[in-house]
């Protein structure tokens, strides 16, 4: 059952947003919206501001023109909400905290003063744990998590206070292929059960697929909305990434792109 009713306020909204940084114009009148619940990548060329939306929606940067919303308010004012697992989460964490208290620090670290954690937060960071099938992970160091097992340590950390919203950055960077479809297949389950809208951040698209609703793709120094059918076009992705990408098909149907 999901946490989280869908209603007719949207998870994201820019309405003819810029943002410029350092002198430098990133990207520029770019309104879209991002319904709650869905499953939505973000992507662009090295350079093209990725990171800089990231922050954006975070309220972490400020826009030089236009207006954003984030469920309703401001950037920054429901961070609180936002459940984010960063690409390099095992160079945040330490390496001696076992899996249930780095869990237990995504309730914890958003709190003033120290103390014993409550049999509430404890149930929660078993529920979390359980959510990407990581309830065995609870009592072993991070590490001697595989990369794939420390993945579903930080997707717990990132729900453990019940998010709107998850951001990801690269969260299938550096895993192998069974490590991949795993995390994907967790990812899945989030979205069906969970209702979070879940934005991640991906160089490679096709592990996730099967599963994403849209992307907002960075072209031509513009933020960019659409269906993920529309975005997975070779012509598009060709001149996004200023190299030949070829989309086809599998034998069962499925899109998937490739280099050539």
């Amino acid at each position: 059952m999901s946490l989280y009713e869908s209603g007719a306020e949207p998870a994201l909204t820019f309405d003819d947003v810029s943002v410029v940084r350092g002198g430098r114009t990133i990207w520029s009148d770019s309104t879209l919206q991002v319904d709650a619940g869905r499953f939505v990548a973000v992507i662009g060329s090295n350079g093209a501001g990725k990171t800089t939306l990231l922050k954006v929606i975070l309220g972490l940067v400020p826009v030089a023109k236009g207006t954003v919303r984030v469920h309703g308010e401001r950037p920054g004012v429901l961070n609180n909400e936002i459940g984010y697992v960063p690409q390099h989460y095992d160079a945040i964490s330490s390496e001696a905290i076992r899996g249930r208290d780095a869990v237990l620090l995504g309730l914890t670290g958003r709190r003033w003063g120290f103390g014993r954690p409550s049999a509430a937060d404890r149930r929660r960071v078993d529920e979390a744990l359980g959510w990407v099938d990581a309830t065995d992970l609870a009592d072993r160091r991070l590490s001697e998590l595989s990369g794939g097992q420390r993945q579903r340590i930080a997707l717990a950390s990132a729900l453990v206070a019940h998010p709107r919203m998850l951001i990801l950055d690269e969260p299938l960077a550096s895993l192998d292929l069974r490590n991949q479809h795993e995390i994907v297949a967790v990812l899945a389950r989030l979205k069906r059960e969970l209702g979070v809208t879940i934005l991640v951040v991906a160089h490679d698209l096709n592990p996730l697929l099967a599963i994403l609703d849209s992307a907002i793709y960075l072209l031509d120094g513009h933020a960019h909305h659409a269906a993920i059918d529309q975005v997975v076009d070779s012509e598009l992705l060709t001149h996004m990434y200023g190299t030949p990408i070829k989309v086809a098909h599998t034998l069962q149907g499925d899109l998937y792109m490739r280099s050539v």
